[in-house]
């Protein structure tokens, strides 16, 4: 996600924090301190309550990562790729590969709502145990807010919306009954854009009313609403290469560079001018090693290229889509355990390249087919 920066890493998975996170944070608390403790436990001073408003806060945005650490780690075990987790103003996304089943994808999809309302429910029996055990006022409403807005959360997600986790249910239902992973993924997206848009035009008639959270509402749908647009595209790309072997659609041959010379001499190869940013480096004898990101070379300090070395700096070939020219390419996308470029090899040596630009070519060349699967 654009405007993310990482913050390590939970259970080896990369976490980023997008800038709208903080904000999330500052809105929270101050509802919070400024409306909800007062009314539900007067007469305590403003730095009590702003104290209080942001351990909520911090809080929530600790459920919201614990929601989405549940969906990568669950996805992680069953051999789902997991490129990162984003903690952001509406909540929190994981990039992940696709499910190879309805029944993973039903799992991975459910156990993010019932983390949260395990969370809503352990919240809210904390908050009663302060309130009536300890009587500790200002610390059980904070809990039972944390609670209630968990609950609150569960069941939002389980509305059957993409990207929702409910339309990721509702996917894998459609998925299972009819066999069609990509109708079932349409299906999904369509009522995740009826949803979103639904959802904008009642938070903007809350907000015409004078209910402030009502702008809130418009932009969580304006979201689904383009997010479940981009799913319908994506289902309809994926139809479309249905059946597509990885040597129809390889660019070759490939442009490669040595990955043995240092930055200063690499980057003033021809290989290194090219308007592709990720190019492949070959060793001594010629075989495929790795893949460079020049515009992460272009970031090295001019003093310090001439010491660095190409491979040090290039994702190591076992991390790379490597796939031969006979196999599919919709089975090496969905097994893929990181993102295109496809890195084709034939007998261990590089024959060609599979970049997302030739997917869209191919994709609009081709008119989407429909297959039955498990």
């Amino acid at each position: 996600m654009h405007g993310s920066a990482p913050l390590g890493r939970i259970f080896g998975i990369p976490l980023r924090v997008h800038w709208s996170a903080p904000v999330l944070v500052l809105f929270l608390g101050v509802g919070l301190a400024g409306q909800t403790l007062p009314a539900w436990v007067p007469g305590r001073s403003a730095a009590v309550y702003g104290l209080a408003g942001l351990v909520g806060a911090l809080l929530l945005t600790l459920s919201l990562l614990l929601h989405e650490t549940a969906h990568a780690v669950t996805a992680r075990r069953a051999g789902i790729r997991v490129d990162d987790m984003t903690v952001f103003a509406l909540g929190g996304v994981t990039r992940m590969g696709r499910a190879p089943s309805p029944g993973l994808q039903f799992t991975v999809a459910g156990i993010g709502p019932l983390t949260s309302l395990v969370l809503g429910g352990l919240s809210l029996a904390a908050g009663l145990g302060a309130q009536h055990a300890l009587r500790w006022t200002v610390p059980a409403a904070v809990l039972l807010w944390t609670g209630w807005t968990n609950l609150l959360l569960g069941v939002f997600n389980l509305l059957p919306a993409a990207p929702l986790d409910g339309g990721r249910i509702l996917q894998a239902a459609v998925w299972r009954r009819g066999r069609d992973r990509e109708r079932a993924e349409r299906v999904a997206g369509r009522v995740g854009q009826v949803g979103g848009l639904l959802l904008s035009i009642a938070g903007w008639f809350e907000f015409l009313r004078g209910v402030g959270a009502g702008i809130w509402l418009v932009v969580v749908g304006l979201f689904m609403w383009s997010s479940a647009l981009a799913e319908v595209r994506r289902a309809a790309l994926v139809a479309a290469l249905r059946g597509t072997r990885i040597g129809q659609v390889m660019t070759s041959p490939v442009a490669t560079g040595p990955d043995w010379l240092d930055l200063d001499r690499f980057l003033a190869e021809p290989v290194a001018r090219t308007h592709h940013p990720l190019v492949p480096v070959v060793d001594f004898a010629g075989r495929p090693s790795g893949l460079v990101d020049l515009r992460r070379l272009a970031t090295v300090p001019p003093g310090r290229r001439s010491g660095t070395r190409v491979r040090d700096l290039a994702t190591p070939l076992s991390e790379c889509v490597v796939a031969a020219p006979e196999d599919d390419l919709v089975e090496v996308l969905d097994h893929a355990t990181a993102r295109p470029p496809i890195l084709v090899l034939d007998d261990g040596r590089l024959v060609g390249i599979v970049t997302l630009e030739d997917l869209g070519r191919i994709a609009r060349m081709r008119p989407p087919t429909t297959t039955r699967g498990a």
